[in-house]
C-alpha cells in the first residue's frame, strides 16, 4: 500500500528519489502524468493500464470527458526507476507542478503525488480547516 508523505529534493538532473518503500511496491517502470491540484501522479503500470482502459471507453462526444482524458493521457510519459530509486520529471510535467529543491512525495494507497513542498504545505493546511466537514459527507454516505 501507497501511504505517508516524505521529502525528497529534485536534483540538478531533473531526478527525484522515490521512498525505499515505495520502490518495493512500483517496480522498475512507473507512469508520470499531470495530477490535480497541480500535482504529478505516479501510477504503477498495472495500475495505470486499467486507469487508461477506463479513459478510453469515455464518450467521444462529451467536451468535459474529452478534455479530461487529454488532461491525464497526453502528458503520460512512461518513466524507469534506476538502481537507486530514482525518476526523472520530464520538463513538461516539472514546470506544471512546478518542482524545484524540496518536493513532498505523498503516498495515496493506489497512486504516488509528487508536489511542490510549498503547494503542498498550502494544500494541507486549507484540507485540515476542513477535515470535519469532509468526514461528515463520507459519514453519511457510509465511509467513516
Amino acid at each position: 500500500m501507497l501511504i505517508g508523505e516524505y521529502v525528497h529534493i529534485l536534483d540538478d538532473k531533473k531526478r527525484v528519489s522515490l521512498p525505499a518503500k515505495f520502490r518495493r511496491e512500483v517496480g522498475k517502470k512507473i507512469v508520470i502524468t499531470n495530477g490535480l491540484d497541480k500535482c504529478l501522479f505516479v501510477f504503477t503500470m498495472p495500475r495505470w493500464e486499467k486507469l487508461a482502459e477506463k479513459l478510453s471507453e469515455l464518450s467521444l462526444g462529451r467536451g468535459d470527458t474529452r478534455a479530461f482524458s487529454r488532461f491525464m493521457l497526453s502528458s503520460a510519459y512512461e518513466a524507469d526507476v534506476d538502481p537507486l530509486g530514482r525518476v526523472l520529471i520530464p520538463d513538461t510535467l516539472k514546470d506544471f507542478a512546478s518542482l524545484k529543491g524540496k518536493v513532498v512525495i505523498a503516498g495515496v494507497v493506489s497512486r504516488i503525488e509528487i508536489w511542490n513542498e510549498k503547494l503542498w504545505q498550502k494544500y494541507k493546511s486549507g484540507v485540515d480547516k476542513k477535515a470535519d466537514v469532509m468526514a461528515e459527507k463520507l459519514g453519511e454516505i457510509g465511509i467513516v
